[in-house]
């Protein structure tokens, strides 16, 4: 029991962190059809944005408590700078191009941004631990569990809950979902497509900044871990459908719950399963557990 628990826990941690990441690839390409490789930048920008704020700030001694709302503050303004850089330097001039054709420029901004945040944080290695451990700790059968990887599943839920409300209860959600369905027909209607698309690049970009400034106190914030979120990133939201954010949360629990399976029972497959688990999938349901529908012009 004891270990199906720590288990269930880690799994769902684990969830809450990839879903975090997830949502904001799943939300451009689902309005914007690009799948964006600079999504994996945008979450170092977050991360390196929260562990530098955190330095200073417990440095200079302030109210440790306060710490949460700056520090996530901070990881919000890097990733919606970023992603309005990027999408009004780069992406707007590519809009109407192959889907393959936006993949490589978004490739080559990952690159780019990633030498970019080398020149700004260096190549040393960032730690913001104070939020981690300021929590404390709760035990639940004997088993003890960090309060903050609580604190990250809550602020998951509540994301994921917004982003529903907001796509499916709201007019600026419906006019959204317009633009999901059909372009022209919502320029027809008079909905500005390209404020929506800024719109919905920026937010997608906060998203995964704001997942990187979550997980900064619990790792140490490196170069390339832009490059490696990514990969996990792609592998959730082809598990639930590219452009479904309803996927993207039962993707990012398969690949959690399955990953902590194989990290507690079988840990030299822990790589192997998460890319087993899209394939197992993927050989059933090719375009994802979620795949929208698509209207076919005739």
């Amino acid at each position: 029991m004891d270990t199906l628990l720590v288990i269930l826990v880690d799994g769902i941690v684990y969830s809450s962190w990839l879903f975090l990441v997830a949502a904001g690839l799943t939300l451009v390409y689902g309005v914007m059809k690009i799948l964006n490789m600079a999504h994996g930048s945008m979450y170092a920008i977050g991360a390196y944005s929260a562990a530098s704020f955190v330095g200073w700030y417990f440095s200079a001694d302030y109210v440790p408590w306060a710490s949460y709302f700056f520090f996530i503050g901070c990881a919000l303004a890097g990733g919606v700078i970023a992603g309005l850089l990027v999408e009004r330097g780069v992406l707007r001039l590519m809009y109407g191009s192959d889907e393959v054709v936006m993949i490589l420029v978004t490739y080559g901004v990952l690159l780019i941004l990633e030498d970019v945040t080398k020149l700004i944080w260096g190549v040393d290695a960032y730690f913001a631990y104070q939020p981690y451990g300021l929590l404390g700790r709760t035990k639940v059968m004997g088993i003890t569990f960090a309060n903050y990887d609580l604190y990250l599943i809550g602020v998951s839920v509540t994301v994921g809950a917004l982003m529903w409300y907001g796509l499916n209860r709201t007019r600026n959600g419906k006019m959204l979902r317009a633009v999901i369905h059909d372009r022209e027909i919502s320029m027809a209607m008079g909905i500005n497509v390209t404020r929506t698309f800024i719109i919905t690049f920026v937010l997608g970009s906060a998203l995964g900044a704001l997942a990187g400034g979550l997980t900064a106190p619990a790792l140490s914030v490196v170069p390339g871990i832009g490059i490696e979120i990514i990969i996990l990133a792609f592998a959730v939201v082809v598990i639930g459908g590219l452009g479904s954010v309803e996927g993207a949360a039962v993707g990012a629990i398969l690949v959690g719950i399955s990953r902590a399976i194989a990290v507690h029972t079988f840990p030299e497959i822990e790589l192997f399963v998460i890319y087993g688990v899209m394939a197992l999938v993927l050989s059933v349901r090719p375009r994802g557990l979620f795949v929208t529908a698509t209207a076919r012009k005739i």
